[in-house]
């Protein structure tokens, strides 16, 4: 009995610990940032009608963490003067100490990645969502690995899990990255704002096909260090 209360309890807490970290980022972001105001999204609202600019459009969407569909009552963040390259709203650091090789840098509690050439200067950044931490369908922990890997896998638009949705597997994950036990960099439509996936790093497909397409090279020349 005192097993099953403990494991019941430590189900609770994974399942409460996910729900209470699912407000999506941008819903705060306007409330402790002059630079930003709050818009709450009304009915008939979409991405592409508040935002015609497509420019315009990405950089609010980065900002906001999330490609997701909005739905009334959302609160979204916008700046009070749009810029609209999007390096001017990364929120890592535009230079590091030299690596001595590309880098790429995830940072789950800022839901964002950076990509950095052997010199240390980012190049590129983009919303990520990682693990989510317990994961009912699996009835496990899903955290993301934390330390320093390395791409040592990648393919193309038509990547697939092998294993989600459980017991049939075929979830997109176009132009995925490999670095560590079968996790990996992918693109996905559902990038919500909050940590949400199995362990896997998701992003912006555009994002994920730059870095496939543009950014990384061969088997371990592209370091990945995944930080909480």
């Amino acid at each position: 009995m005192i097993v099953i209360i403990t494991s019941l309890l430590t189900i609770f807490f994974f399942l409460f610990s996910g729900i209470a970290s699912a407000k999506p980022y941008g819903s705060n972001l306007c409330a402790n940032d002059s630079s930003y105001h709050c818009y709450k999204v009304k009915r008939k609202d979409s991405w592409k009608s508040l935002f015609p600019n497509p420019d315009e459009r990405d950089v609010v969407m980065r900002i906001n963490r999330t490609n997701n569909q909005l739905y009334p009552g959302m609160r979204i963040s916008i700046p009070n003067n749009i810029n609209t390259n999007p390096l001017t709203y990364a929120p890592i650091s535009n230079k590091i100490d030299a690596p001595g090789q590309k880098t790429i840098i995830v940072s789950l509690s800022k839901l964002a990645f950076g990509a950095y050439d052997a010199d240390g200067t980012l190049e590129h950044w983009g919303p990520v969502s990682g693990g989510r931490g317990y994961c009912p369908d699996i009835h496990r922990k899903c955290t993301s690995p934390i330390g320093n890997f390395a791409i040592y896998n990648k393919e193309g638009a038509g990547c697939k899990s092998t294993k989600f949705p459980v017991g049939r597997g075929g979830a997109p994950m176009p132009y995925c990255m490999y670095f560590h036990n079968g996790f990996a960099l992918h693109g996905s439509y559902e990038v919500p704002g909050y940590n949400a996936s199995h362990g896997c790093i998701r992003m912006f497909v555009n994002d994920a096909q730059w870095l496939n397409q543009e950014f990384t090279e061969g088997a371990g020349k592209v370091a990945v260090i995944i930080r909480n």
